[in-house]
């Protein structure tokens, strides 16, 4: 492992933070790998109890870009919800489990090595067919049968990104896409239709469209609290505003109550090539650690927040504007003292912030999404790019006016 990526780049007292301040960051096992000899041999051996054999499904809703422009915050919390409870409630029907806390649009769930190919396949048509029925917004979804490795209640690994990608960026509504791993486990008399995506070059092999199959007729959810993120009061109220949307008074209500509007940093780094996904996956571990470090001593705690850092990723929330394109300067200098890039996105507007069940915070609102658009879509690495609604509020000298489109949305950002 390069340099920058030694336990003498974080500050000393790091591994010894809490568990409800450092979130689901494995910092010991960060601890064991930075203090080991950083091979892959060691990164196996580091993993092996970790490993886990099954199905890794995961789900992603289309069109929620364009949406977000046409709707408010809390009606896009409504309307996303509406998917979730589906998934999570056939899923655990069949014996699957729910990965991570399901804070935005996409889902992960895991199944067993035991579940059979074909229920599972027949239940994700299942899915699809009552989401087609009863919800506002269709998602797409990838299905792969492999190996995974099951960290502080995430799925990592090279099987567990592509199928992720794969449904995050090669699904339209409605849509199944199964691996070549799942084809070999259905019986040779199965009596599902599929169409070979040759459009796709897969890691995981040869992707396949569900076209159709048999449907679980008799299978019932059998809970929809899928793993909130939300307050027991908010998600109270989220389940009644899904049945009074048209109640304007009632979405006043809400937003009175609940959103904030906040300057929202966005930091993606770069992480270093590796030959390994092991070796990688330590990476982006011990990234995700620097960048932990680098925000607790950064931040103004009386008036701004770190929302989570997962990877190589960092999301902050600012009352100020001007202190939140300092901390991203600072923090972009910070990363460069040690060789290492990153690119960062920043807007402000309405956001929900809430409290997970590990002591740290999730967000949802419209400049999420800007942000990450202006820096992860379009963004170059070295990089600082402000939004349109931050122009009023900062000096923008010396940042360039650029325009582009993404995911239908016509965006104008500054670069510098």
């Amino acid at each position: 492992m390069i340099e920058k990526l030694s336990k003498n780049r974080y500050s000393s007292n790091l591994f010894d933070v809490t568990q409800d301040i450092i979130g689901a960051l494995p910092l010991k096992l960060v601890e064991l790998w930075l203090s080991g000899e950083q091979t892959h041999d060691e990164a196996l051996k580091l993993l092996e109890s970790h490993k886990e054999r099954g199905f890794g499904v995961s789900s992603d809703s289309v069109g929620l870009t364009k949406l977000c422009q046409q709707k408010g915050l809390l009606e896009i919390l409504a309307v996303i919800n509406q998917p979730k409870k589906i998934l999570y409630g056939y899923g655990k029907a069949i014996g699957g489990e729910s990965i991570g806390i399901w804070a935005a649009d996409n889902t992960q769930m895991f199944y067993p090595d035991s579940i059979d190919a074909a229920k599972l396949v027949s239940t994700l048509l299942t899915i699809q067919d009552a989401i087609a029925t009863s919800c506002q917004i269709k998602i797409g979804i990838g299905a792969h049968y492999g190996d995974f490795y099951s960290i502080s209640g995430g799925l990592y690994g090279a099987e567990a990104d592509a199928i992720e990608e794969i449904a995050e960026n090669h699904t339209c509504g409605g849509e199944i896409l199964i691996s070549q791993a799942i084809c070999d486990r259905l019986p040779v008399n199965h009596n599902f239709t599929l169409e070979k995506r040759d459009d796709l070059n897969s890691a995981i092999g040869n992707i396949y469209r569900v076209l159709d199959g048999e449907r679980l007729l008799g299978l019932q959810p059998v809970d929809q609290r899928y793993p909130i993120p939300y307050s027991e009061d908010f998600y109270a109220d989220l389940l009644e505003y899904e049945t009074r949307l048209n109640d304007q008074d009632f979405a006043y209500t809400l937003v009175d109550k609940y959103i904030q509007n906040k300057v929202v940093v966005l930091i993606e780094s770069k992480n270093e090539v590796v030959e390994t996904h092991e070796v990688s996956i330590f990476n982006q571990l011990s990234f995700s650690a620097l960048m932990k470090d680098i925000g607790l001593r950064l931040l103004d705690k009386t008036s701004a927040a770190e929302i989570k850092v997962i990877s190589s990723l960092g999301i902050y929330a600012f009352d100020d504007a001007i202190a939140a394109v300092n901390f991203a300067k600072t923090f972009r200098q910070e990363l460069a003292k040690q060789n290492i890039t990153c690119r960062i996105g920043i807007d402000r507007g309405e956001v929900l912030i809430f409290n997970l069940p590990s002591g740290t915070r999730d967000i949802a609102g419209m400049p999420v999404n800007v942000a990450s658009k202006m820096a992860q879509d379009k963004g170059e690495f070295g990089k600082l790019y402000l939004s349109a609604a931050m122009r009023d509020l900062v000096d923008i000298s010396g940042f360039n006016e650029i325009n582009f489109g993404v995911s239908g949305v016509e965006i104008t950002a500054y670069e510098g």
